[in-house]
């Protein structure tokens, strides 16, 4: 599988037109319906690569674009989202020059 092209598993005469938000490999029992004792097995079946890692990404993506900004009558929700998302990056990345300027009550 190279840059930019299709999923080995996908089909287009079985799936149709393709959709990036759509995991196409063998489905597999979601992680909210695991036992305790069935997590280690499937850790052990997923695929730990960072092509396989990215693809989660784009997914991820995918999926939140076609629910939240790519509607036809969009609301306030993905610019908060964008937004509290920048917050908190930029509030992890300056936490260790913020945490020396605490006010404290007692020196």
């Amino acid at each position: 599988m190279g840059f930019g092209d299709y999923p080995k598993e996908y089909n287009p005469s079985v799936h149709g037109p393709y959709d990036p938000a759509r995991f196409y490999g063998k489905p597999d029992t979601p992680f909210g319906q695991l036992k305790l004792s069935e997590i280690g097995s499937w850790l052990g079946r997923r695929n730990k690569t960072p092509s396989a890692f990215m693809g989660t990404i784009s997914r991820a993506w995918w999926r939140w674009q076609h629910k939240y900004v790519q509607p036809k009558r969009v609301g306030m929700a993905p610019f908060f989202q964008l937004i509290v998302a920048n917050m908190i990056f930029f509030y992890s990345i300056n936490y260790g020059k913020m945490k020396h300027h605490r006010n404290y009550k007692y020196h």
